[in-house]
């Protein structure tokens, strides 16, 4: 509806400046907006007000000028000039109610379209360290790629979902270290000293024992060695690098084979899992290592330093990322000549655009905003349009339990992973609530609210309206009444409620949210949407009757509350919450 009068008016205003034969350097986008009063009519615009200096004419003059212009069309019932120049826009009754059909054909298509620029877009999100599990920071990274994927693909984009595994590099090596030692432990019947940076947590020491039960004689340093390096440094990196080094002097070939390979695998296992579960997938899974073993790294780093952009200092190899705006230069190769983070990152991206999509994508931690410009830096260095690559950054989540702040340390926390939040609250408030906020703004998670049967709760609030439908339609059937959709749709001229107005002019704004939730890539705004139709739908759930003796406005009421169903459960498919029949 909004296009339509959009492309209206558009014409209108054409039109209009032709006949005032001026010349204007670029024609002015026109667009309307949905007015907050309804006695301002559906839609406004300031059209005329942008035309005023152009033209040089009062914009009360444009606006009645452009209005002359208008063509007319059956659904648009009346214009009006307000204020300094707005034109106010009353569509007729039946330019709503034509909407109910669309939406009962269309069915789960309702909302989906063929976008005229559709892109293949390539959408980077949760990629999180394989060295422990998904926590609640990540959830809410995953909830938020997964419902801009599923955006994105109903506007008509081809969306790759992809996840980067960080399975190469230093911290592989901690991890590593830190399952070994534990078996260590095991295989000793001791304890050793545990390095303070080594990765804690009872799942290191469930891999231990896991490899213990199948390789129990696995090499030992020599006796006092490894005590010697833990006793020796106060600097604990230096401290975690000797011992990598004594790790795999130690098991040579068993070091990866054995321990890299099997913490790794579990983890990464547990992380599949813990996002198939909370209903997030992905197309690919990009491995680091695959970066190494195609020599992409070094191709970059070779490339980069012969166009002067890699130089040497210090034993280390940098790239000189003060050049394209970043407030430093970076490290790629380090003194020992292992290849940095970022080096990785460089290939990584590169390749990315070598892959021929049109947009690229990028989720990550608000904590790496600093990240940015190097890596758009390196890729302006290759040559690559740096404004291909979008990058959204997600705040952090904290959990509450009432007005209880609930901490979040891996070691002495509540509710630390992702699988334990979803345990508590389930998969459709933890989806819900990760998104019902801007991604950029903190977001303070509320386990009490999030399970409440109560109002204030929005996901219960929303799916109870679903199920209050279904509840209608049930009791229909229980009293052997029909719903003839035919005589509904023919009847619902006598939808004349208020209630049932805004109902629905609010079922007819569904593919225009999706549409610009997708295009500022916002999922909250869907979120808001659903939450505004549902309280809707309860207004007039308790405003009316739906099981009426006339069997005319009985049939229009049910096309429309069946319209409304539909709406919220293609919403709630894209958030990927689930729409029940019964609460």
């Amino acid at each position: 509806m909004k296009e339509i009068i959009e492309n209206h008016l558009a014409s209108a205003v054409e039109t209009y400046i032709k006949q005032q034969n001026v010349s204007i350097n670029a024609a002015p986008s026109v667009e309307i907006d949905h007015t907050n009063d309804p006695q301002h009519g559906d839609f406004a615009s300031n059209i005329a007000m942008i035309l005023a200096k152009p033209i040089g004419l009062p914009p009360r003059e444009i606006a009645n000028g452009i209005i002359q212009c208008l063509s007319e069309f059956p659904l648009l019932d009346k214009c009006e000039i307000a204020g300094p120049g707005f034109i106010n826009f009353f569509l007729t009754k039946d330019a709503y109610y034509q909407i109910i059909p669309e939406i009962l054909e269309q069915a789960k298509d309702y909302g989906k379209s063929e976008s005229g620029n559709s892109k293949k877009i390539l959408l980077e999100y949760v990629s999180s360290n394989p060295t422990g599990p998904i926590h609640i920071g990540h959830g809410r990274g995953a909830a938020y790629g997964s419902v801009l994927a599923n955006l994105l693909s109903t506007t008509g984009h081809k969306v790759t979902r992809e996840y980067y595994v960080n399975d190469y590099g230093r911290q592989m090596d901690i991890l590593t270290i830190s399952v070994w030692l534990r078996y260590l432990n095991l295989q000793n019947g001791h304890d050793i000293p545990f390095p303070q940076n080594a990765y804690h947590g009872q799942y290191i020491s469930d891999i231990a024992s896991a490899i213990y039960n199948k390789a129990k004689s696995l090499p030992q340093p020599e006796p006092g060695e490894l005590q010697s390096i833990i006793n020796g440094h106060t600097e604990e990196d230096k401290k975690l690098d000797e011992i990598i080094e004594l790790a795999k002097n130690t098991l040579k070939q068993q070091y990866h084979e054995v321990v890299f390979t099997h913490a790794l695998d579990d983890i990464l296992a547990g992380i599949k899992q813990d996002l198939n579960e909370f209903g997030v997938g992905f197309d690919r899974w990009y491995s680091e290592r695959s970066l190494v073993d195609k020599n992409l790294i070094s191709e970059c780093m070779d490339k980069l330093e012969s166009t002067g952009d890699i130089y040497e200092k210090e034993g280390a190899r940098w790239f000189k990322s003060t050049a394209y705006g970043d407030e430093k230069d970076r490290v790629v190769v380090r003194e020992n000549g292992l290849t940095t983070y970022f080096a990785s990152d460089i290939a990584y991206h590169v390749d990315k655009y070598n892959r021929g999509f049109d947009e690229i994508i990028n989720i990550w931690g608000a904590d790496h905003h600093g990240y940015i410009s190097r890596v758009k830096g390196a890729l302006k260095a290759f040559g690559k349009d740096p404004a291909k690559l979008k990058i959204l950054l997600v705040q952090f989540a904290t959990l509450y339990k009432g007005d209880e702040k609930l901490q979040m340390s891996t070691r002495s926390g509540d509710y630390v992973t992702l699988k334990q939040l979803r345990d508590e609250v389930g998969n459709d408030a933890t989806r819900f609530f990760y998104v019902m906020r801007k991604a950029e703004q903190h977001l303070d998670f509320d386990l009490e609210l999030a399970k409440s049967e109560s109002n204030a709760n929005p996901v219960y609030y929303i799916q109870y309206a679903h199920a209050r439908i279904c509840s209608v339609f049930k009791q229909m059937t229980e009293r052997n009444l029909n719903f003839d959709i035919e005589t509904g749709i023919k009847s619902l001229s006598l939808l004349e409620t208020e209630s049932e107005l805004k109902l629905v002019k609010a079922i007819a704004r569904y593919p225009e949210v999706i549409n610009i939730a997708a295009r500022n890539l916002e999922p909250h705004q869907l979120s808001f949407y659903l939450r505004e139709l549902a309280n809707d739908f309860h207004a007039y759930y308790n405003s009316c009757q739906f099981l009426v003796e006339n069997d005319a406005l009985r049939q229009a009421r049910f096309c429309l509350i069946s319209a409304t169903r539909q709406v919220i459960q293609n919403g709630l498919g894209i958030l990927g919450v689930s729409a029940p029949e019964e609460m």
